[in-house]
């Protein structure tokens, strides 16, 4: 049997919070309703972050009310502090809750202070209470922003990140995502990074292309045991539209453009590529603007057995 690995699609949440024009919420709920027509088994539906900080996720509540469910598909919210995990529970209580939700840190104190406004200490409290709050009742992913290096600081320990990811480990999360946030990884720096992880937790993998190396982080992530992946079609993304800092293209690794790649590589996504081509275009016609996948302009990379000499 081929490699598998699952690819959570990040365009709704992590994808949208770079848009400075607010997605209206019938959009989104048909762009969730077509990934998972794609075959994605976990999607990254919104945020529960303060209207007034991310104006364009304040419709989450309506986003998961009427998107489809089905079973084996896992929609998850990012929950920024205690506040939010009490929205998600009344959410859950009406009966349209999020099915995962994303806790945050940074490894970095500068982008704590400036992302989340709080300490290290201060946000790792907000944490215990959540998952406190949370109750068991959800999949819990923690979230390490920062975890190759900060735009304020520079370098990160790399003890200081696997310190965090076992600290989640131990707090019961399910899945510990490390956000590459300004596209600073590099193979190396991948390579070394999960060499020192503890393996009592999945990790996935989050990069983002402002470099344009993410891909091939995303191939030494895999030649380096992670079989989780986060992605957004179109490579859209990065930090909110009101939040400047780093330079270039801050968005994610393109859906589209990876899964090519571990397709032509016999790594299984489970993915309907047709329906993906299809939802990649719904992306560009919902922002109304060609995006930057290189698959999308063009095509799929054929298999070994359709390659002709």
């Amino acid at each position: 049997m081929p490699d598998a690995v699952t690819i959570c699609e990040c365009f709704a949440r992590d994808g949208l919070q770079h848009e400075p024009e607010f997605v209206p919420t019938a959009t989104k709920v048909a762009l969730l309703d077509a990934f998972a027509d794609a075959g994605f088994r976990r999607i990254e539906a919104t945020s529960y972050s303060h209207p007034s900080r991310v104006p364009g996720f304040s419709d989450a509540s309506d986003v998961l009310a009427k998107i489809r469910r089905r079973p084996g598909v896992g929609f998850k919210a990012t929950c920024p502090n205690p506040r939010a995990v009490h929205r998600a529970l009344a959410d859950l209580d009406a009966g349209h809750g999020a099915d995962e939700l994303s806790l945050l840190v940074s490894a970095s104190e500068s982008h704590t202070e400036r992302n989340l406004r709080t300490s290290r200490a201060g946000q790792w409290q907000r944490v215990e209470e959540m998952v406190a709050l949370a109750g068991g009742r959800f999949k819990l992913i923690g979230v390490v922003s920062v975890a190759f290096g900060c735009p304020f600081e520079g370098a990160v320990d790399p003890g200081r990140v696997a310190d965090d990811v076992a600290r989640f480990a131990e707090l019961g999360a399910d899945l510990v995502t490390l956000g590459d946030t300004t596209g600073v990884a590099t193979p190396p720096s991948v390579r070394a990074l999960f060499a020192r992880l503890d393996p009592a937790v999945p990790v996935v993998a989050h990069f983002h292309n402002t470099r344009g190396t993410g891909i091939a982080n995303a191939v030494a992530a895999l030649d380096a045991g992670c079989r989780n992946f986060d992605t957004a079609m179109g490579g859209v993304g990065g930090h909110p539209s009101a939040i400047r800092y780093g330079a270039g293209l801050t968005g994610n690794v393109c859906t589209e453009d990876l899964v090519s790649l571990f397709d032509t590589m016999g790594v299984h996504t489970g993915l309907d590529l047709d329906l993906l081509a299809k939802a990649s275009a719904a992306c560009e016609d919902a922002l109304g603007r060609p995006l930057h996948s290189m698959v999308a302009r063009a095509g799929f990379a054929p298999t070994p057995n359709q390659e002709t000499p």
